[in-house]
């Protein structure tokens, strides 16, 4: 007769940290993070929280591991059809689109810069560059330049997740933006009047791109 101890140990065997993470995901997608909980998760589950802590240690490591999860999605064998720099210009844009998806993602990067997931943004734009020809000595500096880029995204897209309700009009939040940059002293910020026009109608994709671009040409310039 099976003894409900080994239905438990069944179950926890059969309980991968790969379907935990998973799991953690889908319920990251459908509420954020505040809805991912070790209750939650056993629910998804249908196991015990015991269970899952035999896995993950806390929610910080099962948030870690769901960043490193969908970040590999994007940064794994990512095409760039042969050109280095439209190797590290994919590697940036899906990662752009994760982070646009999934604000959660860009709130758990912001939080500490060198975790797994951070690490593999790094070595998608460190392969790329070395084809590039950027001297051995520059390419910390050059792929660092990048990273930072990316996870200056992240840490905007986590305040504005923070800072503006669900359905709140883009257009209509950055046009107040505007207005107040317009209303500036013209000795005091000559230049955030001049380009304050540009703030309702910018597309965040193009100028994410646009910054990566400017850090390649700088890069290929690398004596």
């Amino acid at each position: 007769m099976t003894t409900r101890t080994q239905r438990a140990d069944r179950r926890t065997e059969a309980l991968s940290k790969q379907r935990i993470v998973t799991a953690a995901i889908d319920i990251l997608d459908e509420g954020g993070e505040k809805a991912l909980t070790f209750r939650a998760l056993a629910t998804r589950l249908a196991t015990g929280s015991g269970a899952i802590y035999h896995h993950v240690a806390d929610k910080d490591a099962l948030l870690k591991a769901a960043v490193d999860e969908v970040i590999a999605r994007v940064t794994t064998g990512t095409p760039g059809h042969g050109d280095p720099r439209e190797a590290v210009r994919a590697v940036a844009l899906g990662v752009f689109d994760i982070i646009d998806a999934r604000p959660w993602v860009g709130t758990q990067l912001s939080r500490e810069p060198w975790q797994d997931a951070a690490l593999r943004i790094l070595e998608g734009f460190g392969g790329p560059l070395d084809a590039l020809g950027v001297p051995e000595h520059a390419q910390f500096d050059a792929a660092t330049a990048l990273l930072g880029h990316v996870l200056g995204l992240a840490g905007q897209y986590a305040a504005a997740a923070r800072l503006l309700p669900p359905g709140s009009d883009r257009n209509a939040v950055l046009s107040t933006f505007a207005g107040r940059w317009s209303r500036l002293s013209p000795e005091e910020y000559p230049f955030v009047r001049r380009v304050a026009d540009r703030m309702p109608e910018h597309d965040d994709r193009a100028q994410f791109l646009a910054g990566i671009d400017l850090l390649l040409t700088g890069i290929a310039a690398t004596p």
